[in-house]
């Protein structure tokens, strides 16, 4: 069924087939070569100078005086006024196109291009007289513009967060400060890629769909391939094939990908995320917390030309050295509580006494995470390394070299959430196999974010994997923190979100 048009919608459909009407096409194919912006224009300026632009962008407001009139269009960098006069745009005795097209059949958000010259109007404005306007789109749905009074007075703003996230395009453009976020994120990736490819690792690239998921801890999503005729995965992460790549002589790879993990849905998660990994041979989980110390601070000075940031109420400061407790100490320090000689009998005890709650699926180190993730995650502000992580948390680390029962593993903390996990790896095929063999019998017990076994992985490290520390830093909820943002789906362009109610009628 189809929808009702709204009386503007209407009325701009009535439009369109009017400029068809005149031999306008108002959706022409041809190249409008456009050769600067708004910025530039005002930035490069010069008195005196008569500049000939050409620019094109979206019709934001308009303002009608008899044979003349200014109007303000919106390119990619910003706003710049035009000033339309009917005998420069009109030669001849045809002002059609001032008379009709400009002042009747144009619309706000139209998208037009501009031909002319740079001048200053009498209240000092940088502007463009227009030689000759072209229409290039016509927009057939009113763009919700707030209105804004002459005490700047703001109302009926576009800032309903699910109108925003679902139509992200009418964001972008009537909150053209949202831009600066994603902005920041595409730096943030550049420096972060600037930085490893200096360092001489390899950017790779492998498979989103896998026979078996594995590398982290999570619900996979799941689809059938109709040619195999074969159940496949959509990854959680792609660890377990990047080690394959350092068994076959790679030193250092690493890969942002888009990982899928079956989850819950909140301002820190999303089900499709990216994250980078990288994977470094001969290499340690002490030395990859250095590294992600100088990667990080280099990011923050990139974006913001110092290690100072701003985050909600909180000024955090990346500069090395970041703050360090192992899991225990942080377990401690925040409960008062030692947890380290715990059965695991007793440590459902002692969270349910914390007010954590537990069923009897959780083992000894899914009962420590969910300690940890109650009583400590929401204190760690600044920047903040937990290391040494009881083995029964991590079947892909390495064992402790010095601790008995701890693995060398680190996550990076800020802001009250993890934003990065490394690992000395485990590279010993058969603790490997008893590890994943422990994480089935969890999964028979109920944890359905249990590993499975992976053989093919197996195989591979039996030829040899040499020491390699790994790292997985998620690079949304490091955006969050570096472009001052309070939710994930605020810099990621389309979010994941409920389906839309089907309606024949729209506001």
């Amino acid at each position: 069924m189809s929808r009702e048009l709204s009386e503007q919608e209407i009325v701009r459909r009535e439009s369109l087939q009017k400029l068809r009407d005149l031999g306008i096409n108002p959706y022409p194919a041809e190249l409008f070569d456009i050769n600067n912006n708004s910025v530039n224009i005002k930035k490069n300026y010069k008195e005196g100078e008569e500049t000939e632009v050409v620019i094109a962008g979206r019709l934001m407001s308009r303002r009608v005086m008899g044979k003349a009139s200014f109007a303000e269009i919106q390119d990619s960098e910003g706003r710049i006024q035009i000033y339309v006069n009917r005998d420069e745009i009109c030669e001849g005795e045809d002002k059609t196109m001032y008379n009709t097209v400009f002042k009747k059949l144009l619309d706000i958000g139209d998208i037009i291009g501009i031909k002319g010259t740079v001048f200053v109007t009498k209240v000092g404005e940088i502007s463009v007289k227009v030689k000759e306007l072209s229409v290039l789109t016509k927009s057939l749905r009113p763009l919700p513009l707030p209105k804004v009074e002459a005490d700047g007075t703001v109302h009926d703003a576009f800032t309903d967060p699910e109108k925003r996230y679902r139509q992200r395009y009418v964001d972008l453009i009537v909150n053209p400060d949202v831009k600066e976020s994603f902005i920041k994120r595409t730096k943030l990736t550049n420096s972060m890629r600037e930085f490893l490819n200096n360092k001489e690792y390899l950017e790779v690239e492998t498979p989103i769909l896998q026979p078996l998921y594995g590398g982290a801890a999570a619900r996979p999503f799941k689809t059938h391939h109709n040619t195999l005729d074969m159940e496949l995965y959509l990854r959680i992460a792609n660890e377990l094939y990047l080690k394959r790549l350092i068994v076959g002589g790679f030193d250092g790879v690493y890969e942002f990908s888009k990982d899928f993990r079956n989850e819950g849905m909140s301002r820190f998660h999303n089900p499709e995320f990216t994250q980078m990994e990288l994977y470094v041979a001969y290499k340690d989980y002490a030395w990859m917390m250095d590294l992600v110390e100088e990667m990080v601070e280099k990011i923050a000075m990139d974006l913001h030309g110092k290690t100072e940031i701003e985050v909600g109420e909180n000024i955090i400061n990346f500069q090395r050295p970041w703050k360090r407790y192992t899991m225990y100490e942080a377990i401690e320090h925040f409960t008062g509580i030692d947890i380290s000689k715990m059965d695991e009998a007793t440590m459902a005890e002692t969270a349910k006494k914390l007010g954590v709650s537990v069923d009897k699926s959780m083992g000894r180190g899914k009962l420590i995470d969910e300690i940890f993730g109650e009583k400590c995650e929401g204190q760690l502000i600044h920047p903040t390394f937990i290391t040494d992580y009881p083995v029964e948390m991590s079947p892909l680390a390495k064992k402790h070299r010095k601790h008995e029962g701890l693995v060398e593993r680190f996550e990076g903390f800020c802001n009250q959430k993890e934003i990065c996990n490394a690992f000395s790896e485990l590279n010993d095929p058969i603790d490997q196999r008893e590890r994943f063999e422990e994480q089935l019998e969890l999964g028979k017990r109920g944890d359905d974010e249990a590993m499975l076994l992976d053989e093919d992985f197996l195989r591979a490290i039996e030829y040899g994997m040499p020491p390699t520390a790994g790292l997985g830093i998620g690079i949304d909820r490091l955006s969050m923190i570096m472009t001052n943002s309070n939710s994930i789906q605020d810099v990621l362009f389309f979010p994941q979100m409920k389906a839309e109610k089907k309606s024949t009628t729209e506001e």
